[in-house]
């Protein structure tokens, strides 16, 4: 791949702009002088359907090859049977061989252990003709209908947004003001984040920029380096609660109170966790949209896995977002797992010894809250990424939510990636935003 050059200004943005806390990647070996590594006879990993895949793996000490080494492996295909055996590490990769006969996406997992017996694990990936790969079904007949009756729920209550300022350095009070926000929404809980802005911007001079956050529970973040950049910045936690608070105070809140919240409700339209968080991105949108300084024109939404998820649905449901960063999104085609795909986190469906759904009324209500039916409705510009091995948020399900876009859009395939993006890819995003930010500026 070519060499980036990246200004200080998107570098400024790759450490701010795209800051987000993801789901736990596949698993590390940490310190371990020894390293299990898949990767395909393709380099881009990318096949036909019926076209075999090699899958070469090496066992490694110290990035030497290690022969003799016992591995087992296992194959999975999207919703279709593993395949699993066991091979013996060489001088030279030993290959394995699958393929697909459908678009989708094979997983090759290979593991072993170490001369103390620690695990040691290794992962491949290979797409099967992926912008192929289709929403496992069409959103409801009524789902327009469902949102359109949601925001109009949201309208009746009045935003009342409570702004406390919020501490900055002397030489940051003079360039730009920060505050903690909570703006009144459905669902028990407030939109809760923090808004920083330029100071003394001139009215209708400025972009907004939205983030949203991936699972778990944290404080919302303080975007100065974006306001700085002349941007209206705004960082929602995905809860509504308290924010600047020390770690700790989060971590009880995930071991405690919010313990397994994505399932919460989860056979309810109006009951599911969802419902809340989505009406708290919608009441981001209409703060910020309300801001005289905004520029009326430049509305961008962002975030990574969960986040990347609100960021789907914010570009779903509002088409004044021009700009939308969807990295290895979550909540993507929920119901694939019933048409043999992979579906996304947080994978609401589970079968019982029949085979048949536990919960029919899960598979009644999550359609409604899946990003794949959302993405159907953008007309923003769109970034997309996914991890050839993301076990979390998996390709199939993203693919599928990104096909289901109808306006500009681009995908980035991290090959080698779990559920994050390297940081080269944050650096394409970010000159690409700052490219795309420029010619809004530019434009008459």
């Amino acid at each position: 791949m070519k060499k980036i050059v990246v200004s200080i200004w998107s570098l400024s943005l790759i450490a701010q702009l795209f800051l987000a806390t993801p789901l736990k990647a596949a698993p590390k070996d940490a310190k371990s002088p020894f390293k299990i590594k898949v990767t395909t006879d393709k380099p881009e990993a990318l096949y036909k359907v019926g076209e075999k895949i090699i899958f070469n793996v090496s066992f490694l000490e110290n990035d030497k090859p290690l022969a003799g080494e016992n591995l087992y492996y296992r194959i999975n295909k999207d919703g279709s049977k593993p395949k699993s055996g066991t091979i013996v590490s060489g001088e030279q990769p030993i290959k394995i061989e699958s393929e697909l006969n459908r678009p989708g996406f094979v997983l090759c997992y290979v593991s072993s252990k170490d001369k103390d017996k620690k695990n040691i694990r290794g992962y491949g990936g290979a797409g099967v003709e992926p912008l192929k790969i289709k929403a496992s079904r069409p959103s409801p007949e009524d789902f327009d209908k469902f949102w359109a009756e949601k925001k109009a729920e949201l309208a009746k209550i009045p935003m009342k947004p409570e702004l406390t300022p919020e501490p900055l350095t002397e030489n940051l009070k003079k360039k730009v003001e920060c505050f903690d926000i909570k703006i009144n929404c459905p669902g028990g809980m407030p939109m809760s984040g923090y808004f920083a802005k330029p100071l003394n911007a001139k009215p209708k001079s400025l972009p907004i920029f939205i983030g949203y956050h991936g699972a778990g529970v944290r404080s919302s973040y303080k975007r100065i380096g974006q306001a700085l950049q002349g941007m209206l910045c705004l960082d929602i936690n995905a809860h509504g609660i308290v924010n600047g608070k020390p770690k700790e105070f989060y971590q009880e809140l995930r071991a405690g109170k919010y313990k397994g919240y994505p399932y919460w409700g989860a056979d309810s339209k109006e009951n599911i966790y969802f419902l809340g968080m989505f009406f708290r991105l919608m009441r981001s949108m209409q703060f910020m949209m309300a801001q005289p300084e905004w520029d009326g024109k430049t509305l961008i939404v962002s975030g990574s896995s969960q986040g990347g998820a609100q960021a789907l649905v914010a570009a779903g449901l509002e088409p004044k977002v021009t700009f939308c960063v969807a990295r290895v999104p979550a909540l993507c085609d929920h119901t694939g797992i019933l048409e043999k795909q992979s579906s996304g986190w947080p994978r609401f469906i589970r079968f019982g010894k029949d085979g048949k759904p536990v919960n029919p009324k899960i598979v009644e209500t999550v359609p409604y809250f899946d990003a794949a039916n959302f993405a159907e409705r953008i007309k923003a510009d769109t970034i997309v990424t996914t991890g050839f091995i993301d076990t979390t948020c998996a390709p199939t399900s993203v693919y599928a939510a990104y096909n289901n876009i109808k306006s500009k859009k681009e995908i980035i395939n991290n090959v080698l990636s779990g559920h994050k993006n390297p940081k080269e890819t944050s650096s394409i995003i970010s000159k690409k935003l700052h490219e795309y930010i420029k010619s809004q500026k530019e434009e008459k």
